[in-house]
């Protein structure tokens, strides 16, 4: 099989949002439906939602897989006046009065054959019996294709020639991005900062036929479990049943290690100096998982400006390894101003000495 069997080039969630967006803003491009591929848990159905969002208009959301040929297609029902059966549209499809949205066709090559036949129609003509989707509407629609392991039934040309089609890939940056804008689990975004390949492991999941393994989603679920106060053994179950045994059990090595090297908790309360250096992390895992630990506790003034304190130190960290500490600091400063930025906390970044150092470093 090719490298790339769609013809298309790979793209990140973050890229694909960006493109839609664009394309709804214009009253020509919007009338074109757009395909979306993807592995699963990739994104594809979120990106639609925020999409609908920034434009702020409505989102119609239909999982092809969950419905009935007919349901889309309406009811037939007897016009005695005009002599004649006439289609009824279904009532969760846009009304003549909506004047803009979009309607989101999800699992579109996994639905049932006949349905298909409706919701292509849609899709090409942007009608369906008798029923017409008004003008201002945009058609997206997702779907596995065949080489991602899916169970699907294969696009035509005829239809792939009518649509834009974005293959959406899973990139780590633009997923741990979403992940501190929800407030995942600090070890969950350490762990995949240091292991980008563990993301999301479709291939090596299809090459071994197993039915579980990682993806976006399925950390997502990760991030969840830890943040639940369920026992360890539960959570560990719970992972092992959502992103495979191999993958649980790396995971929880690492995270035996996080919760051995970083005490963010003891970090904060330590004084500046020796006190703190004996606490800051010696490895690559706990580098990261003190980022993000950080990130995650600073909710106040008070907070803020120590975690600043905290990162400015981190060249006195005891490493037992060559450590990438100004390309950490880096990322730290970064998502800490965000934070502050988003929690009405500027001022203490701003009035930071270790800010400030950060700042002139980078100047020079």
């Amino acid at each position: 099989m090719s490298a790339n069997p769609m013809n298309v080039p790979p793209m990140s969630i973050a890229a694909a949002r960006a493109a839609l967006i664009e394309q709804y803003a214009d009253p020509v491009l919007r009338r074109r439906a757009t395909m979306l591929w993807g592995t699963r848990g990739v994104g594809k159905s979120s990106v639609v939602r925020q999409v609908a969002e920034h434009h702020r208009v409505p989102l119609v959301d239909l999982r092809l897989t969950t419905i009935e040929p007919v349901d889309l297609r309406g009811a037939i029902y007897a016009d005695d006046t005009r002599g004649r059966t006439v289609w009824f549209p279904p009532e969760f499809l846009p009304a003549p009065d909506d004047p803009a949205g979009l309607l989101f066709l999800d699992e579109l090559t996994a639905a049932d054959p006949r349905l298909q036949v409706s919701a292509y129609s849609l899709i090409l003509d942007r009608r369906v019996g008798n029923y017409r989707l008004p003008e201002g509407w945009m058609v997206v629609a997702a779907g596995n294709a065949s080489f991602h392991g899916a169970a699907v039934h294969d696009m035509g040309t005829a239809l792939a020639d009518r649509m834009f089609h974005l293959n959406v890939q899973t990139v780590v940056d633009a997923f741990l991005a979403h992940a501190v804008e929800r407030g995942f689990a600090p070890e969950v975004m350490a762990y995949l900062r240091t292991r980008p390949d563990r993301l999301d492991d479709t291939e090596t999941q299809l090459a071994g036929e197993h039915l579980v393994g990682a993806s976006p989603r399925g950390w997502e679920d990760v991030s969840d479990v830890l943040k639940s106060g369920v026992s360890e053994g539960v959570k560990r179950t719970l992972v092992q049943g959502r992103i495979g045994a191999a993958n649980a059990a790396e995971f929880f090595g690492v995270l035996r290690e996080l919760r051995a090297s970083v005490d963010v908790v003891a970090l904060l309360a330590a004084r500046p100096g020796p006190d703190t250096a004996a606490r800051l992390p010696a490895s690559l895992d706990g580098l990261y998982g003190m980022v993000y630990g950080l990130l995650g506790a600073a909710n106040d003034e008070a907070t803020m400006a120590r975690a600043l304190e905290i990162v400015d130190q981190l060249p006195d960290a005891p490493a037992r390894e060559p450590l990438p500490i100004r390309e950490a600091q880096t990322l730290a400063m970064e998502l800490l101003m965000q934070r502050a930025l988003e929690r009405g906390l500027e001022t203490a970044v701003l009035d930071s000495d270790a800010y400030r150092r950060h700042l002139e470093r980078r100047a020079g």
